[in-house]
């Protein structure tokens, strides 16, 4: 249709579930009765999801993430540079054909391992198509030393400046300025638009999902109705992303509640990417002290408004749900390979909006008086949470409204 304004959204997704969900959450509210979408991913779960009327997904070779550099094929049995080949050629391919009036590209300025740039580089040279070409940063990469080395040995500034129309950062200057952190010059940042945090939609009766075994959008858990929930029992639910390195905190938790009898009800989500033994034994640890257990939930959000505590690891995207459901929050920051989750840990804290646990400090001691203090006393967090205004799809919006108008 030739009145239909198309958009082409990249997710490389090598590690976890944020940048799904945050691309997700982004194609979902753009949507328009002329707006089509379609979202390149490499996550292997993708398919998982639910997908609302125009919006699809063109799925690339997944890659696992190692290191920092390190990335092999998540399923197929080839060299990892075959893998890459093809990663690249369809995402080339895919916006030579999909013919796209605005380009977004998550996190990744250059893709991974630079396989974004030839798409680039096509759709700001050919006259078969005017394109914008939108960059989406969350708003903490790393801490400032690391992500202007990193950049500046990988040359992303230069790719900033050449391929890119705007910069959408989700979050808020005053809490943490990319700006002035990571150098960033100003013929780069007159690009820069902060949008603020990006919502989920919040749930209003979320204390009522728990009166059933089963719980719509999550993966198969324990059926152990001791872990239901009870009208006047505070609530705790426990997530840690993606998984795959969230073993720790998942065993002090219920090394926690195998030391203490617990005054509240406890949920725990493993993760899809939590290796299957320590997913298993996690599973028959929680089935022995009562604990609801899933491994995967494609509608946390749902969990979350059940909630009085959510504990995570303060990914980007687990934060935006849990201030989104105005939840007091305890989180327990990684530190490796990056120390993301540690800053935004620190930044929420200094906003009154988050409590947080030091990973090396991590004790099932230290976890239970973080806890109990904040069920006893969470009114400053919550006074914090109601007061924290979401700007990120609204300013989006207005964008979009602007590239289908032709005013930019």
């Amino acid at each position: 249709m030739s009145n239909t304004f198309k958009i082409l959204m990249y997710s490389h997704d090598t590690y976890g579930l944020g940048h799904i969900r945050r691309t997700l959450a982004i194609a979902s509210q753009l949507r328009r009765p002329n707006v089509n979408i379609l979202i390149l991913t490499g996550s292997p779960i993708v398919g998982r999801f639910d997908f609302p009327e125009q919006v699809d997904f063109v799925r690339i070779p997944g890659m696992i993430k190692k290191s920092n550099d390190l990335y092999l094929p998540h399923s197929i049995r080839i060299e990892a540079q075959e893998a890459m080949n093809i990663r690249q050629s369809i995402i080339k391919a895919t916006a030579k054909a999909f013919e796209p009036d605005l380009f977004i590209v998550d996190k990744a300025p250059l893709g991974l391992k630079r396989e974004v740039i030839p798409a680039l580089k096509w759709l700001r040279n050919t006259s078969e198509v005017s394109c914008r070409t939108v960059l989406g940063l969350r708003d903490i990469m790393d801490d400032a030393h690391s992500t202007i080395e990193d950049w500046r040995n990988k040359r992303v500034y230069d790719a900033l400046e050449k391929y890119y129309s705007e910069i959408w950062v989700y979050g808020h200057r005053e809490m943490y300025d990319p700006i002035k952190e990571y150098e960033i010059p100003e013929s780069i940042s007159q690009k820069m638009i902060f949008t603020g945090y990006l919502p989920r939609k919040p749930l209003i009766n979320g204390h009522d999902i728990y009166k059933g075994n089963g719980m719509n959008g999550c993966g198969t858990g324990s059926n152990n109705d001791a872990g239901l929930f009870g009208a006047k029992e505070k609530r705790v639910l426990v997530t840690t992303g993606g998984g795959g390195d969230g073993y720790k905190l998942m065993d002090v938790y219920l090394r926690m509640l195998e030391t203490w009898p617990a005054e509240h009800r406890s949920v725990v989500v493993t993760g899809p990417f939590m290796p299957t033994p320590e997913r298993k034994d996690i599973a028959a640890r929680a089935r022995k002290l009562g604990v609801r257990y899933y491994h995967f939930c494609r509608q946390m959000e749902q969990l979350m408004a059940a909630a009085d505590l959510v504990v995570s690891m303060g990914g980007y995207n687990t934060i935006c749900e849990i201030l989104s459901q105005r939840k007091v929050s305890l989180i327990v920051p990684r530190e490796t390979p990056r120390l993301e989750q540690l800053i935004r840990a620190q930044v929420l804290k200094a906003k009154g909006l988050a409590d947080y646990l030091a990973w090396q400090e991590l004790t099932p001691d230290r976890l239970r008086s973080k806890i109990e203090e904040l069920l006893t006393n969470p009114q400053p967090y919550v006074d914090a949470v109601q007061g924290f205004r979401f700007t990120g799809l609204e300013v989006m919006r207005q964008r979009l409204a602007a590239f289908q108008a032709g005013v930019v």
